[in-house]
């Protein structure tokens, strides 16, 4: 198991960051990572929690946001850069249908029935 990011709280001002990935060693991990996060939010983030994650992660990206030194040439890259996954995304899905297989969408909080592990 690797730690992706770890952010903690101590205190009211205390907050502190971990990760054991460490990508000046393995130059693609950053690349990939979107990828597999993203999958991961798509399949096996239902837990009933996911609503919550998600308040967090925006909460890390406002804040990156608001120290960034140039916002807006920040946005604009992660504009890019997500709308080119999600239509990846929506590419393979299509592709995972149209060779049989189902794909079935929940809102936040609602928990899949009967789903074996």
């Amino acid at each position: 198991m690797k730690k992706i990011l770890e952010v903690c709280q101590y205190g009211d001002f205390d907050i502190r960051f971990n990760t054991d990935i460490k990508p000046e060693q393995l130059k693609s991990v950053i690349p990939e990572l979107p990828a597999k996060i993203a999958y991961a939010m798509t399949t096996s983030l239902w837990g009933g929690n996911e609503a919550s994650v998600l308040a967090m992660i925006r909460s890390l990206a406002i804040a990156d946001f608001a120290v960034s030194v140039n916002r807006k040439e920040m946005i604009r890259m992660l504009d890019e850069s997500s709308a080119n996954l999600a239509r990846l995304f929506k590419e393979a899905q299509k592709d995972f249908e149209a060779n049989g297989g189902k794909i079935d969408v929940f809102g936040p909080g609602i928990m899949p029935q009967n789903i074996k592990s």
